[in-house]
């Protein structure tokens, strides 16, 4: 009985789950640069280690060794990989580290001191990154574990007393490396929890995309990770701004990614472009007025000849400017398929007459159909739409005869919209909305591809600014002290003595 309870929630759970509008999928053929920019901000991070200074007494020598720096990474192996379910991980492998320090050293009343050159080496680190959705529905590094450690030491020592720190080297080194292998880890793990996730702040979660709506690209489950990729499910919704809590029931064919010979793929579904028109029909913003000069010349003088003739106007307003006016009367809807993307929308047409400080004079009104293609093009991060109208029909909902009447119409004011109001829609629609990626990262090299009920498209990442400019900019406000609030847990760092 309790087995069936339990299955019966679970096919409650899975019957209610959430259909994502828009999915991500980062592929293996991405690590490879992300490890070339991840490893150079890995070298920097480890010049930040500070190490305690090594003081002494061995017999009449007393030593001071101080100012330990980090100077560079010298690589021989390193590799970024996907590890199921939810972690990235960074392995590297027999590498060297620079460092630098100021040695002092006093016997009975002879004193030497300078800079010292030295490299750790046969250096071991493995971190992962465990990848997870926070209660915001971003995507957040929740945890790092941590393992490092250093092989050998080795320190070029000269001066005075040179033989004499020859003998004392094999000491010094020893405890330089205990401390390495103490430091590595907590600077990482800083690192991880702390910078990256100031970096993965970047991604727009909830987010205006003008005065009129805002996108909600909130992650609808943790990353699911695999050998080849990591996927992201976003609810990929737009909304009203003024209506925050708003939203609508995705009924949409869920999208699907599929293939995996690019860096990243981005799908769409006919839902999230249906939010969009969704949204600003809610919104109020999906009509135009044009009155007098707002009108052009030829379809003026069309409009003009076309219903004066049939309808008795008084001569004080004959003359007066003409208004057109066009108001959506449904929200547009969006239709994929593997021949292309089309958007269809019914609006009302009015034509009147406006005379100045009089009542307007209402010449015709009629019902417009129309049917645009819609191609997607992806540049930077933005997602852009350009328009283009192909099917446009009028009719009036009053008389067949009015209809009729009004197919000498429908050529001028086809061109009317190809020529006044497709530039309009297209240059609000080239602004784009922006995809859910961090700052300074940018997709190149983009295809996109038709299927049935949604869109994909694969492309090519490019870091357009680097790591640590990315987050130097976004960091915290109140530094955190690497030592103390991002310092691992005791397990997680390998100290090899």
């Amino acid at each position: 009985m309790a087995l069936f309870g339990a299955l019966f929630l679970a096919l409650l759970a899975g019957a209610y789950a959430e259909i994502p509008g828009c999915k991500i999928r980062i592929t293996s053929k991405a690590l490879e640069l992300v490890k070339q920019e991840g490893l150079r901000f890995l070298e920097q991070e480890l010049e930040t280690i500070t190490i305690p200074d090594l003081r002494g007494r061995e017999g009449q020598f007393f030593y001071n060794i101080s100012e330990v720096k980090v100077t560079e990474l010298q690589l021989t192996s390193s590799e970024l990989h996907f590890q199921p379910k939810q972690e990235l991980v960074l392995q590297i492998t027999n590498a060297s580290l620079g460092i630098r320090f100021q040695r002092q050293l006093l016997y009975w009343f002879f004193y030497d001191g300078g800079h010292i050159n030295a490299s750790a080496e046969g250096v071991s680190i493995r971190i992962a990154l465990h990848l997870s959705r926070d209660s915001t529905g971003r995507m957040k590094v929740s945890n790092v574990s941590c393992q490092a450690s250093v092989s050998r030491m080795h320190a070029a020592f000269g001066g005075t007393f040179r033989r004499v720190y020859e003998i004392l080297s094999t000491f010094i080194t020893s405890g330089m490396r205990f401390l390495l292998n103490q430091q590595i880890c907590p600077v990482l793990f800083h690192a991880g929890m702390v910078l990256l996730n100031s970096l993965l702040d970047t991604v727009p979660v909830r987010s205006s995309v003008d005065n009129f709506v805002g996108i909600d690209y909130s992650l609808l489950k943790d990353p699911a990770v695999s050998a080849s990729h990591l996927d992201m499910d976003f609810r990929g919704a737009f909304f009203p701004l003024d209506q925050g809590n708003w939203s609508l029931l995705n009924q949409a064919v869920e999208p699907q990614l599929l293939e995996e010979e690019r860096m990243v793929y981005v799908a769409f579904s006919e839902f999230f472009f249906d939010t969009a028109l969704e949204s600003y029909f809610q919104a109020g913003v999906l009509q135009l007025l044009l009155v007098g000069d707002k009108v052009p010349r030829d379809l003026d003088m069309l409009l003009r000849a076309s219903y004066f003739g049939s309808i008795f106007l008084s001569p004080a307003v004959i003359d007066s400017p003409l208004k057109l006016e066009l108001r959506v009367m449904a929200p547009p809807r969006c239709t994929i398929k593997p021949s292309g993307t089309t958007i269809s929308v019914t609006a009302s047409v009015i034509i009147a007459l406006a005379p100045p400080n009089q009542p307007e004079v209402q010449l015709s009104t009629m019902v417009m159909d129309a049917r645009l293609s819609a191609k997607m093009t992806l540049r930077g991060k933005a997602l852009r739409i350009q328009l283009d109208l192909r099917k446009f029909r009028i009719y009036s909902n009053q008389s067949t005869l009015e209809t009729l009447a009004l197919i000498p119409l429908q050529a001028p004011l086809k061109t009317m919209l190809q020529i006044g109001v497709m530039p309009l829609l297209n240059e609000r629609t080239r602004r784009g909305v922006q995809i859910p990626l961090p700052e300074g990262m940018d997709f190149v090299h983009e295809v996109v591809t038709n299927h049935a009920g949604f869109i994909t498209i694969g492309a090519d990442l490019h870091f357009a600014k680097g790591l640590r400019e990315v987050i130097e900019k976004n960091k915290p406000a109140v530094p955190t002290d690497p030592g103390a609030s991002s310092t691992p847990p005791p397990s997680t760092v390998a100290a090899a003595v």
